[in-house]
């Protein structure tokens, strides 16, 4: 067994194994260094000795490694006596695996990685690392930082469970419920980091929204009754459903009304319509309004043959419910393509006059589109130049600057 059947064992179990060695250990950060030391030990030892259970040779290494650490630790004397009185009471991989009890785990785990006493970008460096399974370099390589940033995050956020006293146990129902928004957010941030890379040269990361894809599934499956678990969820599958058509072979970007929707992922889309029909339950969310809409493109053969104006209704009510200036920019998209450019430019002009997302370059480019369906060419070029000049995904710059060269 080489490298990449360490790493592949690792990302589908080691959400278990940290899940487990904290409920173990009571140490989140002592857990989840075990771990990876027992991963750095399989690199060296698997090539040579593969074990016939790799996941509970896993488990068995990093738990020894935890008492090590454990017996290492004078303050903590009273439970490593415990531990060397009865060191077979540690959980093996197959009590670990207890269908109720690892649920909990992992539950509890995700809960953790996503703690309000963290920053945005440590429960987003936390959650790859401790629940999905990637290692610091690849969390550098999907967020375009040094390794480094990466690892001082994740130290930091240890640090920072430890120092809050967080406990390694699920948040009573109410508290849940008011901190599964958090856990979804990061879920958010992490899909459209990759979905729609901020910067690079790559318009798509699919490994990193294949990761939030991942993740939502299984917290779908740990939280079955939360409609917007299953809003986010769908929304993940409808737009990855899109993957396939959304870059050319050159990796540059192919426009919605430009893409083969032969080449759309139609086994994605019934997953996310039938997580859909779940969210829809109690009524939709933020995130199943995303999803509804998302669903309304996926069953539209053409663009010319969307229902625009049942996205607008949709737009409208995400902008109740949830309001931000993005949702407005995007209700003026939705407006133009349902009335005409005229009442959507009166949508984005407010936007500008208030301020609300300056130093985007979403702005001047729904702008310049709607400038250009005008005929009004030299404001339009001024748009989209703007456009690219703020924009630092390469990938989408090209476009923009395309389209400006373009104009008449």
């Amino acid at each position: 067994m080489g490298a990449a059947d360490v790493e592949a064992v690792w990302r589908i179990e080691s959400a278990r194994i940290v899940a487990a060695l904290t409920r173990f250990t009571g140490d989140f950060g002592l857990a989840e260094d075990a771990a990876q030391e027992a991963v750095a030990e399989a690199l060296v030892s698997w090539p040579t000795a593969a074990p016939a259970n790799p996941a509970g040779w896993l488990m068995a290494t990093a738990r020894r490694r935890a008492i090590d650490a454990i017996r290492r630790r004078a303050a903590l004397h009273d439970r490593y006596a415990l531990l060397a009185a009865d060191p077979d009471a540690a959980p093996s991989f197959d009590e670990a695996s207890d269908s109720d009890r690892i649920d909990d785990d992992v539950l509890a785990l995700m809960f953790i990685s996503c703690h309000p006493v963290l920053s945005r970008e440590a429960r987003v460096a936390l959650t790859l690392r401790v629940v999905a399974g990637l290692s610091s370099e690849e969390i550098a390589r999907a967020f375009l930082v040094p390794v480094p940033t990466v690892q001082a995050r994740i130290t930091r956020a240890k640090k920072t469970i430890a120092a809050a006293g967080v406990p390694f146990e699920l948040p009573a129902p109410d508290e849940r419920r008011a901190r599964l928004g958090g856990v979804l957010s990061v879920l958010y941030v992490i899909f459209t980091e990759g979905s729609t890379a901020t910067s690079g040269d790559r318009l798509v990361r699919t490994d990193v929204a294949y990761e939030a894809i991942r993740l939502a599934r299984t917290l779908a499956a740990l939280q079955p009754d939360e409609p917007e678990v299953h809003g986010l969820l769908a929304l993940f599958e409808l737009t990855a459903a899109r993957f396939p058509a959304r870059t050319a072979p050159d990796g540059s970007p192919v426009l919605l009304e430009d893409q083969d929707r032969r080449r759309w992922d139609h086994a994605a889309i019934h997953r996310g319509l039938a997580a859909l029909v779940k969210a829809s339950a109690r009524g939709l969310g933020p995130y199943g309004l995303q999803a509804a809409i998302a669903a309304t493109h996926a069953s539209a053969p053409t663009v010319e043959a969307t229902d625009w104006d049942r996205i607008v209704v949709l737009y409208e009510a995400l902008g109740r419910v949830a309001p931000s200036p993005v949702v407005e920019l995007n209700r003026a998209v939705a407006v133009a393509m349902a009335v005409g450019p005229a009442a959507a430019l009166s949508i984005v002009d407010d936007l500008i006059a208030r301020d609300r997302l300056p130093g985007s370059h979403l702005v001047p480019t729904v702008r310049g589109e709607l400038l250009t369906r005008l005929g009004r060419h030299l404001e339009a070029r001024a748009e989209l130049e703007l456009a690219a000049r703020l924009c630092t995904n390469q990938r989408e710059r090209a476009v923009l600057l395309r389209k400006a060269a373009a104009l008449p």
